[in-house]
């Protein structure tokens, strides 16, 4: 009896943490889906990118469309709208917001199908220069380590990164940042290790 009693056990055991491994995958996959649903709603748009723009029950209000080096976009009954720095979900809401006027209730969907246009370029003495995409949040280290690093001739704390104004906000002025690359290789002035702009210019002289 003692026997049995202990195999049921052990069995119990193993259909319990069976189960408790399969609610840690749902638990898991329901976080990472929410990560990535939060990162997709966060993300700005950038001159050529791309995206998608659906209204419910309408077949002649689907488009996919790129936006414009001046950051614009144009949809049908619309017209043309701001899509440079701003999310899906803010554009949905200026879409429906627009189409109200010819359409009941307008259920907008907007998804981003590309990010090409989320690019930095770095010139110079790099092994690799040109531009880089961005898939992430992306710092001067590690776009310099995408290009490949310093080539023998390179000065190293000259670098500078030219950034330019905020095409959302109206702004076309350049901004000089000066990077001193031995500083940071020695974990000093990491300030300077700048998270990147769409658009920016990583100069190794």
């Amino acid at each position: 009896m003692d026997m049995i009693a202990g195999q049921q056990g052990q069995n119990i055991s193993k259909t319990l943490n069976g189960k408790l491994r399969i609610l840690f995958v749902i638990v898991a996959v329901a976080f990472l889906g929410l990560s990535h649903i939060a990162a997709a709603d966060s993300y700005k748009l950038n001159p050529g990118d791309e995206v998608e723009i659906s209204v419910w029950n309408e077949e002649n209000l689907q488009k996919t469309i790129t936006v414009l080096p001046d950051g614009m976009i144009s949809f049908p009954l619309v017209g043309h709208l701001q899509a440079a720095g701003k999310s899906a979900s803010e554009i949905e809401m200026t879409i429906a917001g627009k189409l109200d006027a010819y359409i009941a209730d307008p259920e907008v969907n907007v998804t981003v199908t590309s990010t090409r246009g989320n690019v930095v370029f770095v010139v110079g003495k790099v092994l690799k220069p040109g531009p880089i995409v961005m898939i992430q949040s992306t710092t001067v280290m590690q776009a310099l380590a995408m290009a490949g690093g310093l080539n023998e001739f390179a000065s190293a704390n000259s670098i500078k990164i030219i950034r330019r104004g905020d095409i959302a906000a109206g702004a076309g002025e350049e901004t000089l940042l000066k990077i001193r690359y031995s500083d940071l290789e020695k974990g000093n002035d990491l300030a300077s290790n700048h998270i990147l702009n769409y658009g920016d210019v990583i100069v190794v002289p």
